[in-house]
């Protein structure tokens, strides 16, 4: 009986944790966790798979899927979750980004800022929401505009926490571009915030990383600058 005992206070002090630790937001690495044979299955397979199980959460949710529009739910939700809102999981998907000669010579910041950050919270799959800012100085090579905001889109389409898609930005950025001197910053809405819980619809969360002369105050105050903080 004792050991039984022990046995359930064990995991619920392990659920409680678990809970907690969502509802906290922390995070256990800057990758992103994934199973050794996470794209064992093609993308059709996971679709059908997923339709299946979808299907059957609406159906003990009591939902009736004869409905006309509920019926193609399923179906739409798998799909979207995978050739969508998660493909940035899928390393087939990650943008390739071209290096190009600076030949401007231009050596001081540039700055892409107000990037659209459209992610999922991975501890309850409700969305985050926000704006992404990007510097970068050159260290002689340079990439197209569009690949910056590439990069924010393919690390953003997946479970995330808005501190490990900071980091991942910034790392991405440092190996294409070949330099330390990188800044990212992210002001972003939690429905996991805004919805539940706490329910508190008017807070943000702001993330930041600074790399190279970043780390310099007065690198760091003139793109603060820029972003109006």
């Amino acid at each position: 009986m004792k050991q039984n005992e022990t046995l359930l206070n064990t995991q619920s002090i392990n659920n409680y944790d678990v809970e907690e630790i969502g509802d906290e937001h922390l995070f256990s690495s800057i990758e992103t966790p994934m199973r050794p044979d996470a794209f064992a299955l093609e993308d059709d397979v996971k679709i059908e798979l997923i339709e299946k199980h979808f299907r059957h959460i609406m159906e003990i949710m009591g939902l009736d899927l004869t409905d006309d529009s509920l019926k193609g739910t399923p179906k739409r939700v798998a799909k979207m979750y995978i050739k969508e809102v998660f493909s940035g999981l899928d390393p087939k998907n990650k943008p390739k980004v071209a290096l190009f000669d600076n030949k401007y010579k231009y050596d001081q910041m540039l700055v892409e800022k107000d990037i659209s950050v459209f992610s999922n919270c991975e501890h309850h799959f409700v969305p985050i929401y926000g704006k992404a800012h990007i510097a970068y100085i050159s260290s002689g090579k340079v990439i197209g505009l569009s690949k910056l905001n590439r990069i924010v889109e393919y690390f953003s389409k997946r479970p995330q926490v808005q501190e490990r898609l900071t980091v991942q930005i910034a790392n991405e950025l440092k190996q294409a571009l070949q330099t330390e001197d990188v800044a990212v910053v992210i002001d972003a809405k939690h429905m996991c915030v805004q919805s539940r819980g706490v329910r508190d619809a008017g807070s943000s969360t702001v993330t930041s990383y600074y790399g190279g002369k970043f780390e310099q105050e007065a690198t760091r105050k003139e793109f603060l600058a820029y972003l109006g903080m």
